[in-house]
């Protein structure tokens, strides 16, 4: 068997190139003691892979140039020297960009396809599901009342965490880049309200819809609009950033100015990194799963074909050409 991958050729300076992947291919090596071999079905493209392609280490060391890049991925277990997986499972794990993948077992998460298809486990019951439903209630600490306003309200995380934060009694207030995706935040996802970012004045927007400021502003884009959100917090705000989408091709980032308005709301500004509450993933995932089957929750998904189309389909995220959760099938 052949396994094709895209390796990181160099780092990108600015934002993301074609030119900065290399897709080769390699003969697959018998597996020894203790290892599975895995066919990788599906990719999960997140705006995390940006930061990992830089040098240096911050919540977790940068790609080697030359190596797999590294990414969420999903798969078939094709054969198994491991006592604790079998042949015909399915896991998520950072499998990386590729077709075939061996491991030994660790990060790896067995799928329980009851919950829900094997795609959604890279999505909404993935690392991007948890990254919403533990930065707003472990966070956030979202109250019956709340004015939650979210930045980058379509992709996952921003419509996961809307979505939760009605199921908790809350007043959803999001951005979106289209007439298209805040349609399909009110209408689907059940936001109260939708900004197109592209067209109107943001924070004329928040002025109407937020009467009494905002209470949890989750940030996933950063720059001038979480300097716009921080004129407009309520007393008492909670400021979880999650991303700065909008600052990951940049250098240097643009900076908070307005970042006193912390102190005049006495609030606080933290920070979420999902990997720090992996121990209570199966509850999160039991919660979804259940709010989803009982039609509390929907979810997107923007499937691209093709491991060649990795390098290119990465860039989606950054020029905001996907709508939904984008998966790359193998």
């Amino acid at each position: 068997m052949i396994n094709t991958k895209a390796v990181l050729a160099s780092r990108p300076e600015g934002m993301v190139k074609e030119s900065d992947f290399k897709i080769e291919t390699e003969s697959i090596r018998d597996i020894g003691e203790g290892e599975i071999l895995i066919q990788v079905k599906t990719l999960s493209l997140d705006p995390a892979l940006r930061g990992w392609m830089n040098a240096g280490t911050t919540y977790i060391k940068g790609v080697e140039i030359g190596a797999v890049m590294r990414c969420f991925g999903a798969g078939e277990i094709i054969d198994s020297k491991h006592s604790d997986f079998q042949t015909g499972e399915f896991v998520t794990g950072l499998l990386g960009a590729q077709s075939f993948c061996i491991s030994d077992g660790k990060g790896l998460a067995k799928c329980d396809l009851e919950k829900g298809p094997l795609s959604y486990h890279l999505g909404v019951l993935g690392m991007p599901g948890m990254t919403a439903y533990f930065g707003l209630l472990e966070k956030g600490k979202p109250q019956s009342g709340d004015t939650v306003f979210i930045s980058g309200a379509a992709g996952i995380v921003g419509s996961t965490v809307g979505q939760i934060a009605k199921i908790k009694a809350c007043t959803v207030v999001g951005t979106a880049g289209s007439d298209e995706k805040c349609k399909y935040l009110i209408d689907e996802c059940g936001f109260d309200f939708a900004i197109n970012y592209k067209k109107e004045d943001v924070d004329q927007a928040l002025k109407k819809h937020c009467p009494d400021g905002i209470h949890i502003f989750y940030d996933n884009v950063g720059g001038p609009l979480l300097d716009t959100a921080l004129l407009n917090l309520a007393k008492g705000a909670r400021v979880v950033i999650c991303g700065a989408i909008s600052q990951y091709n940049k250098n240097p980032n643009y900076g908070p100015h307005n970042y006193m308005k912390i102190v005049t709301a006495r609030g606080y500004i933290t920070g979420i990194i999902v990997f720090d509450f992996i121990q209570e993933y199966p509850k999160a995932i039991d919660d979804i799963s259940s709010w989803l089957s009982s039609g509390q929750m929907k979810t997107k998904e923007h499937f691209v074909e093709g491991i060649d189309a990795f390098p290119n389909a990465l860039l989606m995220l950054f020029t905001g050409d996907n709508f939904g959760k984008l998966l790359l099938n193998i």
